[in-house]
């Protein structure tokens, strides 16, 4: 019996299999979870069809986050297709390339709602949809990163939208408890990955992070998968609202 044998979970924000998404996507099939994917566009269908097969599943739905409708679309589908839910993983960031590109206190007004809609809201408004859908419990598990803390070079407004993000998680965790569902957050280091494409210098702050971690090297999306299975199974059934770094301890020494 693997670790998520007879659970079935959706996955929101594989890009391709780099993304972080895919690695634990990857890692809970291998468990015995039965998946299900959601993408954004034609684009983005393209590379999330072929990675869902590879995984044995079959349920791929379009949804865009900044789209109550179809957010709710995708639950009624998933109730329909599945009954019920037993875990979320919450995958979504973006931030306008304008606004990475330009100092904090020049972020755009659109951009500054933007980042916060698509990287913070989303996980609120996935969770108004989805939970009735959670009808023994669960775990919704979402990523954050260490520019929600510490500023960061060229992260700007991303961090403070991931800042948002983890304050949500703790609000959630409290609303959602007594329903017996978990919200964690799993604040993971620097990956290449193709929305980290949009931040300057990302070479430079890769080699930072491998310089200054205790582990002496960068983690994979691999290492990410492992670490979320704890979370997204029985093996967390007593923690909620956790910040979880899997960064190779660089919060522990970093400035």
């Amino acid at each position: 019996m693997g670790l998520l044998e007879g659970k079935k979970g959706l996955i929101f924000g594989v890009a391709n299999n780099k993304s972080i998404a895919w690695g634990i996507a990857e890692a809970a099939r291998k468990e015995g979870a039965e998946l299900a994917f959601t993408y954004l566009n034609e684009a983005l269908e393209r590379r999330v069809r072929p990675i869902a097969e590879s995984l044995n599943s079959e349920l791929v739905y379009k949804c865009d986050v900044q789209s109550d409708s179809d957010i709710q679309e995708v639950a009624d589908a998933v109730k329909r297709d599945w009954g019920s839910l037993d875990f979320i993983v919450h995958s979504v960031a973006y931030a306008s390339s304008d606004d990475l590109r330009v100092p904090f206190h020049q972020t755009s007004r659109e951009g500054f709602k933007l980042a916060m809609d698509v990287s913070a809201y989303s996980l609120v408004a996935i969770t108004q949809k989805f939970e009735p859908l959670f009808t023994n419990g669960g775990s919704i598990l979402t990523l954050s990163y260490y520019g929600a803390e510490k500023v960061v070079p060229h992260y700007r407004v991303m961090g403070v939208a991931k800042a948002a993000l983890e304050a949500s998680v703790k609000e959630l965790a409290v609303d959602l408890g007594p329903k017996g569902i978990r919200v964690n957050c799993i604040s993971a280091g620097p990956i290449k990955t193709l929305a980290a494409t949009g931040i300057a210098d990302f070479r430079g702050l890769l080699n930072h992070f491998e310089a200054r971690s205790p582990m002496r090297k960068l983690i994979t999306i691999e290492d990410v998968g492992l670490s979320s299975l704890y979370f997204l199974s029985e093996l967390s059934r007593g923690v909620t609202g956790e910040i979880s770094y899997v960064d190779g301890g660089f919060n522990v020494t970093a400035a």
